[in-house]
């Protein structure tokens, strides 16, 4: 399931795309014919995201709402504005610079500049005739040889400028709301520290989980206590604080609480900006540049099961929890 930081890097890709033009909105399978219908020839005025959901603005205080859920997918084709993290031709990320060195480690305030003196992270080239599949990752396809290309597969809503297309699939939820609406979904949320890193939303992060008797391990997947994180966020925070995830939310000491919402805001920053869900520290160049290549080597427990952990050499467990996988060490995490 796409997890937070995927989900703000597509309404980046919409705000560099969209955003400020009008777009023609179809339905290819026809489930969102009428809301289609609803959004066609209006022009996008915005494209925010809110932990694992994102909102599409049209004019008219018109607003798509969508989660992907467990298996959606935006697929973007045209003449497509990209960020330097989206590699070319095998779909691998990571902060890079032309000679393809990586930082030396997952700092969410680095830079690295290329020849001509850009920031390869946040600057954006010319626009190139590709396609584009973003979701839980995100691969760079073929060049493309018509514009627009046709629908392939199903196809819930098409959203077209003169020069990009924008295919949504699989998603749990799509609809049109008006403003009041969006108001009542993003009100039911937690705080998203891309957001909101202010003391405000911590403190909400705080009290919400330092009131409830449900296992930290659960609350960190519950939207409405903090949004965006998922299976693989969860399991990394809760190792990286050597917190069992088994204890109940009113007895994690108010400074693990604290130092759980500061570290997602970390990790979510680092996210953002590399497209990869790194959540190891100081790691020298060659290690960071294996783990930007191959998730085996990017997390502390996250798929680790059975494996020595990497701090203390105790096997990796692995149970269910909340209908969802999770992983941890037995000791570091006791």
């Amino acid at each position: 399931m796409p997890e937070g930081h995927s989900v703000h890097r597509i309404t980046r890709q919409f705000e560099r795309n969209f955003v400020g033009h009008v777009v023609h909105a179809s339905s290819p399978q026809g489930r969102f014919a009428e809301g289609a219908a609803d959004l066609d020839g209006r022009r996008m005025t915005d494209a925010r995201a809110v932990g694992k959901q994102m909102f599409l603005g049209f004019e008219g205080d018109r607003w798509l709402r969508v989660h992907l859920g467990m298996y959606g997918a935006w697929d973007f084709a045209g003449d497509i504005l990209m960020d330097a993290t989206i590699a070319s031709a095998n779909g691998r990320m990571g902060q890079t610079n032309q000679r393809g060195t990586f930082l030396e480690g997952p700092n969410p305030d680095a830079v690295v500049f290329d020849a001509a003196g850009e920031n390869s992270i946040t600057s954006i080239g010319a626009p190139r005739r590709t396609r584009l599949r973003m979701s839980e990752s995100e691969k760079e396809g073929n060049e493309l040889e018509t514009f627009p290309p046709e629908p392939v597969g199903q196809v819930r809503v098409r959203l077209r400028t003169d020069t990009v297309v924008a295919d949504l699939r699989g998603p749990t939820a799509c609809e049109v709301l008006d403003p009041a609406q969006v108001e009542q979904v993003v009100g039911r949320l937690g705080p998203d520290p891309l957001i909101d890193d202010g003391p405000a939303a911590q403190e909400r992060f705080t009290n919400a989980v330092r009131r409830k008797p449900t296992p930290i391990g659960l609350l960190l997947m519950d939207q409405n206590v903090v949004s965006g994180i998922g299976n693989v966020y969860r399991a990394e925070l809760l190792f990286r604080a050597r917190q069992n995830p088994h204890t109940p939310g009113k007895q994690v000491p108010e400074e693990h609480v604290r130092h759980l919402w500061r570290d997602w805001a970390k990790l979510l920053r680092i996210g953002v900006e590399t497209g990869q869900m790194m959540t190891m520290d100081d790691l020298d160049p060659e290690a960071y540049r294996a783990a930007m290549a191959n998730r085996a080597d990017r997390h502390w427990v996250y798929k680790r099961e059975g494996l020595p952990c990497r701090v203390c050499g105790t096997n990796i467990a692995l149970e269910e929890m909340g209908a969802r996988k999770l992983y941890w060490c037995p000791y570091c995490q006791a």
